[in-house]
């Protein structure tokens, strides 16, 4: 029962719960920008260099013969994954930036200097009062 309470124990943690959702997020992030990519960035540019449809881009390294399928280097399909990856980088790279400048930003924020207790207030009064009496001649 050992093991169990502890794997309970790690499993409930905030951070497993986090990653998770981050996890999650992730993944449907990944699929907006596989589309974004794929129907939004890449026809524009295929059409820039001659109405090139970059999934379709490829080289046949050896045909298809009877029920053995082509051997092909689809290297269109790399530079769509290569696209999305960069976007995916960049967006992360942004996130990260602006949660170092909130960081840098609430270091920076001076705190307000803690209000002195009633005992540092008397102790100030008794320090105050000895020293204008010795300083009488």
């Amino acid at each position: 029962m050992g093991v169990i309470n502890e794997f309970k124990a790690f499993a409930v943690k905030g951070n497993v719960v986090d990653m998770a959702v981050g996890i999650i997020i992730g993944a449907a992030f990944g699929k907006i920008v596989s589309s974004f990519v794929g129907d939004v960035i890449m026809p524009p540019i295929g059409l820039l260099i001659g109405g090139v449809d970059f999934s379709d881009l490829a080289i046949t390294l050896k045909a298809a013969q009877g029920d053995a399928p082509a051997v092909v280097l689809a290297y269109g399909k790399f530079i769509q994954s290569t696209i999305d990856f960069i976007i995916v980088a960049f967006a992360i790279f942004m996130g990260v930036k602006a949660i170092n400048r909130l960081k840098r930003e609430e270091a920076v924020a001076p705190s307000a200097p803690p209000v002195p207790t009633k005992e540092e207030l008397l102790l100030s009064e008794i320090r105050d009062l000895l020293k204008a009496q010795n300083e009488r001649p």
